[in-house]
């Protein structure tokens, strides 16, 4: 794995006892996959600052971090990241997607079905015993 990987973080946002999942659109890397909304940290970002950022500016919502789960390193064949995840409740705000194709609000035991990108699979199993 190179030294470097591209830090990356992600929300699992919970709302009324159900978790939020996204769909990555056709011209996205990795189309149709489903995954946790999150995106690049920035220079001098912290990760808290990245994905209330983040969150805002893909899915126009407002989030409370909760806690921070066990990054996931993860090395696709031409690019390394670690995928820093968070557990966050939703406070505000109705989802605009501006990159995603989809949505869905389901049921943590429901999360398992979708088609996962594979570097949220290590997040999702450990959020699924959390």
């Amino acid at each position: 794995m190179p030294n470097n990987p591209i830090r990356v973080t992600c929300a699992i946002i919970i709302r009324n006892n159900k978790t939020l999942a996204v769909q990555r659109s056709q011209k996205m890397k990795l189309p149709l996959k489903w995954e946790f909304p999150g995106g690049k940290i920035e220079l001098g970002e912290t990760e808290e600052k990245c994905i209330l950022r983040e969150i805002k500016e893909e899915l126009d919502l407002e989030i409370d971090l909760v806690s921070r789960l066990t990054p996931s390193q993860f090395q696709y064949p031409n690019l390394s990241i670690e995928l820093i995840p968070f557990i966050a409740q939703f406070k505000s705000g109705d989802i605009n997607l501006a990159e995603h194709k989809r949505h869905l609000w389901l049921k943590k035991e429901e999360l398992i079905d979708l088609d996962w990108a594979e570097a949220d699979l290590p997040i999702l199993k450990e959020y699924l015993t959390v």
